[in-house]
């Protein structure tokens, strides 16, 4: 493919203000990874959408229940917003490339899956983005307080997932 079909949308909802950078840059290449493969460019080729407009908001260390998307079809392009958790402080750079790589990966059988698409394509190898990778625009929100024991449920609703990028 000449371009891009996949376009990643980062975001962040952090109760501290710090944007996890290195994970993002992780899940940024993984994405542009998959865009530039062409078993995965035929694969999305054959879904029929023209393009695909992945937001991915990491946020606190809680994943969330499997589906934790907002998935729909904009006109000729497909729309999917997830959430995930972030890897504990001090993980090493290439586990942070694997879990981003897994992460994206799931995402797009969650897709696959809602869609009634075609089998995934293999994945490519995961790699450590290159030390000079750009960091690329990221949505960042505070998060509001919640009660403590409402924490290991995550933080953000569907409905805030599907307004995360405006």
């Amino acid at each position: 493919m000449d371009e891009f079909w996949l376009h990643p949308r980062l975001g962040t909802a952090t109760r501290d203000g710090q944007q996890p950078r290195y994970y993002l840059r992780a899940l940024r290449h993984a994405v542009r990874t998959l865009d530039a493969d062409p078993r995965w460019q035929q694969w999305w080729r054959e879904s029929g959408y023209r393009g695909c407009e992945l937001g991915i908001v990491t946020e606190g260390r809680l994943d969330h229940l499997r589906p934790s998307a907002d998935i729909r079809r904009v006109d000729d392009q497909l729309r999917a917003n997830f959430t995930c958790a972030l890897p504990p402080d001090g993980t090493g750079r290439d586990e942070l490339a694997r879990r981003a790589s897994t992460e994206v990966r799931t995402m797009f059988e969650v897709i696959r899956e809602a869609m009634a698409l075609a089998d995934l394509p293999p994945t490519p190898t995961p790699s450590a983005p290159p030390e000079d990778a750009g960091e690329g625009p990221v949505t960042a929100r505070s998060l509001p307080s919640i009660p403590r024991e409402l924490e290991p449920q995550g933080y953000l609703t569907l409905t805030q997932v599907q307004d995360f990028f405006g």
